[in-house]
């Protein structure tokens, strides 16, 4: 029972890291715009929620009311204003813009929060669980992490192929000039791309902070885990990227349990892997 609870508390912990993803591969689907700041800005989304609970002094979970759409405004200014004077046909400009912004946002929390670790307390449903078998155990609030991962993600299926602005972004990923010549502006559809994808790193965020601690220097560690949910998933399928949290949630799992400190190499290894033995992903989209 042991193992199997292990197994059970990895796919939990899939589901954050699917949240990490969901924002990474939607940009990277429409804009072709490998986010390097994308692991900061969900650091930044945990400090603006420490911000608003410390100010109104709510549970941080209802703090996603406000921080949802401080971070939706702050991605659709950020792609207007600075990220869409760089993308064309070569990838080198967004990725060392991204790369600077990344540096900025972590000095920035730095120089105002300084280096100490932070934690959002969410009261008693933190430590609350439901026991469903001998042995076995399921942590309230990893399961309602979990729910809210699946739920983003069908959301994101629905809006993509049932919604004009979905038809939008398609239209837009595959042929920009045929998009605007049909009337689209391609800016205006990038900066909402931008601000789905920051409200996703909103909700990634207030997990990430009411789940451990966080510090102005862990966002390329998140930034990394959400790659590697993508790449084993396959690029432009979310679901695919909900099954490559989980697989790394559960390998990084398994490998805490064989020895503490094979908790991340297990997941990094199980990456490799995959990526040698399937470099497009298991669940690639089809094209």
């Amino acid at each position: 029972m042991e193992w199997a609870n292990t197994i059970v508390q990895g796919i939990l912990l899939g589901g954050l890291y699917a949240m990490f993803a969901a924002g990474l591969s939607l940009i990277f689907g429409i804009m072709r715009l490998v986010n390097i700041a994308h692991g900061d800005l969900i650091v930044l989304a945990a400090y603006v929620a420490l911000l608003v609970t410390e100010a109104l002094g709510i549970n941080p979970l209802l703090s996603l009311v406000i921080v949802i759409p401080v971070m939706a405004l702050f991605g659709y200014v950020l792609q207007r204003a600075i990220l869409n004077p760089t993308l064309g046909d070569d990838l080198l400009p967004p990725l060392l813009v991204t790369f600077g912004l990344s540096i900025i946002i972590q000095n920035g929390l730095l120089e105002l929060f300084t280096a100490d670790s932070r934690k959002l307390n969410a009261g008693p449903i933190e430590i609350a669980s439901i026991q469903i078998a001998q042995g076995i155990s399921i942590g309230i609030l990893p399961l309602i992490q979990f729910l809210v991962a699946i739920a983003i993600i069908g959301t994101l299926q629905i809006l993509f192929y049932r919604t004009a602005i979905g038809r939008a972004f398609r239209a837009t990923s595959d042929d920009q000039s045929t998009a605007q010549l049909m009337g689209l502006d391609n800016r205006h559809v990038f900066g909402l791309a931008m601000a789905l994808s920051l409200a996703i790193v909103a909700v990634a965020g207030v997990f990430l902070a009411v789940r451990t601690n966080f510090d102005p220097s862990i966002g390329p560690a998140r930034l990394i885990f959400g790659f590697e949910a993508v790449i084993i998933g396959g690029l432009g399928s979310m679901w695919g990227t909900l099954a490559g949290g989980i697989i790394l949630g559960v390998s990084q799992a398994i490998g805490a349990q064989l020895d503490p400190g094979w908790n991340l190499l297990a997941g990094h290894l199980v990456f490799l892997f995959i990526l040698a033995v399937r470099p497009q992903g298991l669940f690639p989209k089809v094209q």
